[in-house]
């Protein structure tokens, strides 16, 4: 997505707020020493700067250096067991870090040289954080341990093979607040008269509030199952070229165009509960919502990534995870799931006053009693819940040991 001069004049005006230290102080004279370790008034504003661009709440000072803290006792250890990341392995790091952003590293240094983040605060919290990851797991590789029984009692399994229904949609949805309702269903029932792709997708163009409008509403191939149960009969019904009736969902309308549709066969048995988690992230679809939204997405891989940044960065409220049957999801947070892979995520959502952007992720699609399983993707993400156990544990131990004071 673009960048745009409004977010970082906003990030700047925020962080001059932040202030440096009384000017009797330099900003490299030390605020708090770890051992024989020091953290620097420029380093505390600085991590602040990186934080409030993450789109972290809460006290940001406090946030800065407590984490500025940890990262100190971290190197404490690092020096003691002789660990250092590589530069070619730190590059490597880098460029992953700004392509979850879907950014390249130019690109992403660019967004932080705007915020005024220098390069080196970026250089080490990513070195700190990979050397942690790293040596977490040669520490731990013994103890975190899966067995057959823990992955059988959360398994997520594969359908059975057999036949089933795949359909290629295009899709519109009209924003319809309650002041403009009467109006989006005015659109509305006009596109219902489409007979052309090229003229669906031209509305889409034009009228369409989801991502998918830059591709003219186009989706790609999809197995029926995905979209929500009383959706599936309404596309059955429709003839190629067709638009379906308009569909309301809170705070719009829908509308899908059958494209095509086929037989496949080994498909994914339907699934009997969902497992997503929702971030709300302030500013709704503005730049800076956005911005927020895909820098959060660069610092995750999975749902169990996510919490630990919501709960200490976003607040406990703007984080919930739910595991459910689809009947009982809400039809617009339904029809995006429908489109996701595990650990794809979804920024087409806003409240309903359009305040807050709704960062949606799915976690898992289970199938309960399905024959075939996924062990190996289970046994992963066992196994790395118990090494965030383990590294918390080992983290506060470490901190109660070190000698830390604040000047």
């Amino acid at each position: 997505m673009a960048m745009r001069t409004a977010f970082f004049g906003l990030v700047l005006g925020l962080a001059g707020a932040f202030g440096l230290p009384a000017a009797a102080q330099s900003p490299f004279s030390a605020a708090i020493h770890v051992g024989d370790r020091a953290v620097t008034y420029y380093e505390i504003e600085q991590r602040q700067r990186l934080l409030d661009l993450f789109g972290t709440r809460g006290d940001l000072p406090r946030l800065a250096r407590e984490q500025l803290i940890d990262d100190r006792v971290r190197e404490q250890e690092f020096a003691r067991v002789g660990l250092s990341i590589t530069e070619e392995g730190l590059q490597n790091a880098l460029v992953d870090f700004a392509a979850r952003a879907d950014r390249t590293l130019p690109e992403f240094l660019a967004i932080l040289a705007e915020a005024g983040v220098e390069e080196e605060t970026f250089r080490d919290y990513v070195r700190i954080n990979v050397s942690w990851r790293d040596y977490i797991r040669a520490r731990f590789e013994d103890r975190a341990q899966v067995t057959e029984s823990d992955i059988d009692q959360v398994l997520a399994t594969q359908g059975t093979r057999e036949a089933s229904i795949e359909v290629l949609l295009s899709e519109i949805i009209i924003p319809a607040p309650p002041q403009r309702a009467a109006e989006a269903r005015g659109i509305a029932a006009q596109i219902t008269r489409v007979t052309s792709t090229g003229a669906f997708e031209a509305a889409a163009r034009e009228y369409s509030a989801l991502p998918s409008r830059e591709q003219g509403g186009r989706l790609d191939w999809l197995p029926i199952d995905r979209y929500p149960a009383p959706l599936q009969p309404l596309i059955l019904d429709l003839a190629p070229g067709e638009v379906s009736e308009p569909i309301e969902i809170p705070n719009g309308i829908a509308l899908f165009q059958l494209r095509d549709v086929r037989e496949v066969v080994s498909a994914p048995q339907t699934p009997d509960l969902l497992d997503y988690a929702i971030v709300g992230l302030p500013g709704g679809r503005s730049v800076e919502g956005l911005q927020q939204a895909a820098l959060l997405r660069g610092r995750i891989e999975t749902c169990e990534d996510l919490w630990p940044i919501a709960r200490e960065e976003l607040g406990e409220n703007q984080f919930q995870r739910t595991e459910t049957a689809p009947a009982d999801i809400p039809s617009d947070i339904a029809l995006e799931l429908a489109k996701l892979d595990p650990g794809e995520v979804s920024t087409a959502l806003t409240s309903p006053d359009g305040q807050t952007l709704v960062f949606l992720m799915l976690c898992q699609r289970r199938n309960a009693g399905a024959a075939a399983a996924d062990r190996d993707s289970v046994r992963a993400q066992l196994r790395n819940q118990q090494l965030t156990s383990l590294a918390d544990a080992l983290l506060a131990d470490l901190r109660a040991n070190a000698a830390i004071r604040v000047e």
